[in-house]
């Protein structure tokens, strides 16, 4: 493989400030670069040791306002975001459903556990980690619960 994972994903924000509070308090991101001129701004988020968001606010853009259900949304339907251990996961899932910006619902994809949850954009996105009780060459489909977070 030529690659080594994901560098960046741009978005486009209505509120930087409010884009930079709810991904730096929900998964610790740091804001590495952020310019402001004339009606536009650009900010990089540090979301991994090699890895951002791209972050555009550009007055008069109604992008972010606009919403469709999932495979509905164009090319870039949504992007998975990559918990460093299962701690980690579940301290995400607990900050997010903190802020109601996801349900409690976990699904087992076999090799990964999966949430989805809505940044305050509205942008759809999800958080994976490896499923400590995955079975070697068992997939689930979509929609499976994970049995650790059934109550």
């Amino acid at each position: 493989m030529l690659l080594d994972g994901l560098n960046h994903v741009a978005v486009i924000t209505a509120d930087t400030d409010r884009f930079h509070a709810f991904y730096g308090e929900v998964f610790g991101a740091t804001v590495a670069n952020d310019k402001k001129e004339d009606g536009f701004r650009f900010s990089i988020v540090d979301i991994g040791p090699h890895t951002e968001l791209n972050v555009f606010e550009v007055e008069g853009n109604a992008e972010a306002e606009r919403q469709t259900p999932m495979l509905g949304r164009g090319r870039l339907d949504h992007f998975g975001l990559q918990a460093a251990s299962l701690e980690a996961f579940e301290e995400i899932r607990r900050r997010l459903l903190a802020r109601g910006a996801c349900d409690e619902f976990v699904t087992d994809f076999g090799p990964v556990l999966s949430l989805f949850f809505r940044d305050p954009d509205g942008l759809e996105a999800e958080v994976l980690v490896a499923n400590p009780d995955a079975q070697p060459g068992r997939f689930n489909p979509p929609g499976t619960p994970a049995a650790r977070y059934v109550r």
